[in-house]
């Protein structure tokens, strides 16, 4: 009798068959999203070599000089802006009101999306790439799969965009089985959830290969090696964590009220060339590194963890939190990861730098961890990425416990997104 009932309780699988038909679909989808994020980043790349350093040069103004930052952050302003204002779909919906599981967006929204998110990534605000380019994915994915495949299920297609495009974003599928995962915990599934995470992750693989092969990019920080941790890491970890938790927790409560005074601007060419200009004050003040998504900034403090003091390590972490909150609040199409990965590892080195039995990659991966989890509050997301920085099986054990307090600091508080009335979701 408790054998029967062990069998009724045990979910059916899902035919291999119908797992199979999902491959070539899976893996269409997961080359052309990765293909599509490599384009907008090498177009937005180049042209930030022209706005930065091209135009700079010829212009005899420094590269970096407060006002040449004033000047382009203010007109990536109002370039944003005109696109949002004039550009049919107007780029979409306010992205204070919109995470990582993008809606379906019709699909004469997503030109306007894209060059939006180009034009902001060029020109040196601080958000990444990830929400409008997974919004992209989707709303193009849905699209062509409901079009070319009515057949299967249209949240398959948005399931698949999204694990293709985290994949790419993030060079490894891993990543996009761990969000998949955490979305699914939820919902109530037939059959086993590795047969809902299959296709997906076929998907989010070919995503990730297809970045490999092409573009050769790498998270690891190559910080110092790290060996055998003790009890001071397990307290280092622990304590910079729970900092960086609070501090980004600063950050999302005052995100409404820095939005809602953007907001009350009541036009996309007011409100976008204001934050552009304050964005432009920040960046004179915390430097040219506390500017743009924030991958290649923190790759240039870590290969120098002695090169500044606690105090300037202190200033950029609050200059860059800063800048993420202003851009997210005024209209800029982009994510909020990357900024605060760099927020994050700032943090970490000020740590260091402030103790420096604090090890850099303890302080780097943990500053990360807590910044993440108050940020997304992606508890997967924030643990992979802070453990893919450092690259060292060792510190894993040590992230996961520092997870604990920081997480009980973040859970059931306020998010980094905002519903359509303003008050932010829980």
């Amino acid at each position: 009798m408790a054998q029967e009932t062990t069998q009724q309780a045990t979910p059916p699988a899902a035919p291999a068959r119908t797992l199979l038909l999902l491959i070539l679909p899976a893996l269409a989808v997961g080359i052309g999203a990765s293909l599509l994020f490599l384009g907008v980043s090498e177009a937005a790349e180049a042209f930030q070599d022209v706005l930065w350093q091209n135009l700079p040069d010829a212009l005899g103004v420094g590269r970096y000089s407060v006002f040449w930052m004033m000047v382009m952050l203010t007109a990536t302003g109002v370039a944003v802006g005109l696109v949002v204002w004039k550009v049919p779909g107007h780029a979409g919906p306010d992205p204070a009101t919109v995470g990582l599981d993008a809606p379906v967006l019709p699909l004469g929204v997503l030109p306007g999306l894209l060059l939006a998110t180009a034009l902001m990534l060029a020109g040196g605000p601080s958000l990444g790439p990830e929400n409008p380019i997974i919004a992209v994915n989707v709303g193009l994915t849905f699209w062509l799969g409901r079009r070319f495949l009515p057949r299967l299920p249209g949240g398959l297609w948005v399931m698949l965009a999204e694990a293709a495009t985290i994949g790419a974003l993030f060079d490894t599928p891993v990543a996009a089985a761990l969000v998949i995962s955490e979305a699914l915990a939820g919902r109530k599934l037939e059959g086993h959830l590795w047969d809902h995470v299959f296709a997906p992750l076929a998907a989010a693989a070919a995503g990730a290969l297809t970045i490999t092969l092409v573009a050769h990019p790498t998270f690891d920080l190559d910080l110092p090696a790290f060996g055998k941790p003790g009890w001071g890491d397990t307290l280092a970890a622990i304590v910079v964590a729970s900092v960086a938790a609070v501090l980004g927790m600063a950050a999302v409560y005052a995100f409404p009220y820095v939005h809602g005074a953007f907001s009350r601007l009541k036009h996309p060419m007011l409100a976008l060339p204001a934050g552009g200009l304050v964005l432009g004050l920040l960046g004179a003040l915390g430097g040219h590194l506390t500017l743009f998504k924030g991958l290649d900034e923190v790759a240039e403090l870590a290969r120098d963890p002695e090169g500044w003091s606690a105090g300037e390590f202190a200033t950029m972490s609050v200059v860059k939190l800063a800048a993420l909150l202003v851009a997210a609040s005024c209209g800029f199409r982009g994510g909020r990861i990357f900024p605060a990965v760099f927020v994050g590892a700032a943090l970490g080195l000020c740590a260091h730098a402030l103790v420096p039995g604090v090890h850099p990659t303890v302080g780097v991966a943990a500053g990360v961890l807590g910044m993440l989890l108050a940020i997304t509050r992606q508890g997967w997301v924030s643990l992979f990425t802070a453990a893919a920085l450092v690259a060292s099986p060792a510190i894993l054990a040590l992230l996961c416990i520092a997870s604990l307090p920081a997480w009980l600091l973040v859970t059931g508080r306020p998010q980094m997104q905002l519903r359509e009335d303003g008050t932010p979701i829980r």
